[in-house]
């Protein structure tokens, strides 16, 4: 059972909690490791989803639920989709077969993974098309035109970014946007259970770390959010934290999530 609830406020700390961020501290990242985390980290995204393959991250089968704009309109002419850091596809295919109202663009870090979501059976490339491609820099104006896209997307994907490229990765995005054009983001927000278990040597920067296979990520607070968003020029119309509580009794489960989830608007 899943119980979520959103609220504007950051989750307090225990005195354990604020310990295990003490202890982080203790052993950080060398410079020298955090340079080449970034330098490999295509080769570690492919290799992720080489041990994986489509296995790893569920469906997504919530997202029509929490983003309305992603919901069925049969009757409008079809919308342009980007979906940034598309993964296998586990947004893409449920979206696609709930609303087969958009014409969707999707791309990756991972060639492995573009191959992935080009080998499912529910790909169509008269509707869509993936491609490989690094959002923080100009290669994706090669692939997709300015001011083309009415909705895009980053589900989970800017906190595996160099907190260094935040900016360029959402005016990136910003320029690929029609006038009046949507940005839904859904992260993983500050103090979330995640961020709390890691131990020392993991940590590379203020809120950013290491995962075991060498991918990372980065924990986000709702204003550092709404700056970045901000200075890019959007306008925000839904910034919040998103508690998410799995409860499984008979399995003894019981899982504190924190996300942050955002809609903003290119000004028309």
């Amino acid at each position: 059972m899943d119980i979520e609830k959103t609220s504007e406020f950051e989750k307090p700390l225990s005195d354990e909690e604020i310990k295990c961020l003490q202890l982080q501290d203790n052993r950080t990242v060398s410079n020298f490791q955090a340079r080449m985390l970034e330098v490999n980290a295509q080769k570690h995204w492919d290799l992720f989803y080489k041990r994986n393959e489509a296995k790893f991250f569920k469906d997504r089968h919530w997202t029509t639920r929490e983003f309305e704009e992603l919901l069925n309109e049969t009757d409008s002419t079809p919308r342009t989709l980007l979906e940034v850091g598309c993964g296998v596809g586990n947004f893409i295919f449920p979206l696609i077969e709930e609303n087969s109202n958009f014409i969707v663009i999707a791309c990756d870090l991972s060639p492995r993974a573009v191959e992935m979501v080009k080998s499912n059976s529910l790909y169509n490339a008269e509707r869509m098309r993936a491609f490989q491609c690094d959002i923080t820099t100009e290669g994706i104006f090669s692939e997709v035109q300015k001011a083309s896209i009415d909705i895009a997307t980053l589900i989970f994907v800017l906190s595996a970014i160099h907190p260094d490229k935040f900016l360029k990765t959402l005016k990136n995005v910003y320029e690929l946007l029609k006038p009046g054009g949507i940005l839904l983001l859904r992260d993983y927000g500050l103090y979330d259970m995640a961020q709390l278990r890691f131990k020392p040597g993991h940590k590379i920067a203020e809120n950013f770390y290491m995962r075991q296979d060498g991918t990372r990520s980065y924990y986000f607070s709702l204003d550092h959010i709404s700056k970045l968003l901000e200075e890019t020029g959007f306008h925000i119309s839904r910034n919040t934290y998103v508690h998410r509580r799995t409860v499984n009794k008979k399995e003894n489960i019981d899982v504190p999530r924190i996300f942050v989830q955002c809609k903003a608007t290119k000004p028309a």
